[in-house]
């Protein structure tokens, strides 16, 4: 048997976190298994999918890096598989057609929550065998009333459902589109899935998809439910608690790679080990160490493991990432030091992209924004003098790397009888802007000879 899972979102809106998180953990149980992983957009709710939700799924998943063996596979193209196999139905006397009108169905619905019953469709056409007319009507499934259901969940466990509980529900409305329940069996036997791996809100809807398979003669796959996501106050993860959508986190500065080993351990483990490589996650995810219990999203834990990467993976590897976002700064990286080599000089001290190319910007820009807080405090007059030999001294400096500048700044410091902060800050300043910088040799070698002379001159000609 080879394994195929799929990820099957419904195209409403921005691709949630909860969702990469069920795409990843069904993408590497099949590539574990050697398997297959497909990709399907059920996009039957016609007033609610938009085409700008679909670009945002297919350009998440791209993103994070997850891709699908097929797909994507929309159910739209599929109506007239959806209609043969519910005409199927009707033949083998497996289903039905209702007229119930939506006032009935109101009215039924009021008797019994005042008799406080479980509403339900009480089954007035099952038995009524109604011929194709021009009458308006859905096609019902004929759910077994005797007996029970039953699963195991590879998370939950064993699971079963009186079919008393379940009532005959609808397969294609009115206005022919298919259902949620009916498309998705009908969809993951076409497909030959084998494990099923969705949020814990379908726990309730798969009774009636392993009854429908069973009334098609088909074995159901396999099913594994994960538990929601929580924000750290115990609410189901939203907005309020911060980036959600997949691509929010990408505009937040965070790496997808990052993301990926962030969302494996939220809800899955490996004893303590915290840090995975691609490799490592494909190798040891399995289904049986999935956590029962919920997920708390901790924003914190993300920022501490993207910064971990951006500490320990090759800058050249960051590059095209970093560069995206110093575009959306207006920032052209192409016109000044090596990308890679300001990645390696910043990445100790930052935690995101945003925080990398915002404090980076001093690299590319001709006219430097002058922070007047740093200004203030460290390009005072006394500054002047030892500012001005520095100046006359870098321009002597015939080796520009970081050795001979700090070799250079040393030597200025002792000339004026003072310590490295009281000329390396105001020269950290007049060269940045800033008071915050990596070490200033490193930078005024990065910055480079001419760049960084003009700087000092012009701070000079400014500020005192």
């Amino acid at each position: 048997m080879v394994v195929r899972t799929r990820f099957a979102p419904s195209p409403t809106g921005d691709l949630h976190v909860g969702g990469v998180r069920t795409a990843l953990y069904a993408w590497l149980y099949a590539k574990n298994k050697g398997g297959e992983f497909i990709l399907r957009i059920e996009n039957t709710d016609a007033e609610r999918s938009t085409e700008v939700s679909v670009n945002s799924i297919l350009e998440g998943l791209q993103w994070v890096g997850i891709t699908p063996d097929e797909g994507p596979i929309y159910q739209t193209d599929r109506y007239v598989r959806y209609k043969e196999m519910a005409d199927y139905l009707l033949e083998n006397n497996k289903a039905y057609r209702c007229i119930c009108s939506k006032e009935r169905l109101e009215k039924l619905r009021e008797e019994q929550l005042n008799a406080k019953e479980k509403p339900r469709y009480d089954g007035h056409c099952r038995h009524l065998n109604l011929p194709l007319s021009d009458a308006p009507y859905v096609i019902r499934f004929k759910n077994p009333k005797d007996g029970t259901v039953s699963f195991v969940d590879e998370v939950y466990g064993a699971i079963e459902v009186e079919n008393s509980e379940l009532d005959d529900l609808i397969l294609i409305r009115t206005d022919g589109n298919p259902t949620y329940n009916f498309a998705v069996v009908i969809d993951d036997a076409d497909m030959n899935i084998t494990h099923v791996i969705r949020g814990d809100d379908h726990i309730n809807n798969t009774p009636r998809q392993i009854n429908l398979f069973h009334a098609l003669d088909i074995h159901p796959p396999i099913f594994a439910h994960l538990p929601m996501i929580l924000g750290e106050d115990g609410k189901r993860l939203s907005k309020r608690h911060g980036a959600v959508s997949v691509l929010a986190f990408k505009e937040a500065g965070i790496l997808p790679h990052a993301l990926l080993n962030y969302l494996i351990r939220l809800g899955w483990s490996q004893g303590d080990k915290e840090i995975f490589s691609l490799e490592e996650m494909i190798h040891s995810f399995d289904l049986n160490h999935v956590s029962r219990g919920v997920s708390t999203f901790n924003y914190d834990k993300l920022y501490w493991l993207n910064q971990h990467y951006l500490k320990t993976m090759p800058p050249q590897a960051l590059e095209d990432a970093a560069r995206w976002h110093f575009d959306s700064l207006g920032i052209d990286t192409s016109q000044g030091p090596a990308l890679a080599a300001v990645i390696a000089l910043q990445a100790e001290r930052c935690k995101t992209l945003v925080e990398l190319a915002e404090k980076s910007v001093y690299f590319y820009i001709e006219a430097i924004v002058y922070d007047e807080s740093a200004v203030k405090k460290h390009l005072r007059p006394v500054a002047r003098e030892p500012l001005t030999l520095m100046l006359e001294r870098l321009r002597e400096e015939k080796q520009w790397d970081a050795p001979s500048l700090h070799n250079a700044i040393i030597e200025m410091s002792e000339r004026c009888g003072i310590n490295m902060g009281k000329i390396g800050q105001p020269l950290r300043v007049a060269v940045t802007g800033s008071g915050s910088s990596p070490a200033i040799d490193a930078t005024l070698a990065l910055i480079g000879r001419d760049v960084s002379l003009k700087r000092l001159e012009d701070a000079l000609n400014r500020f005192f």
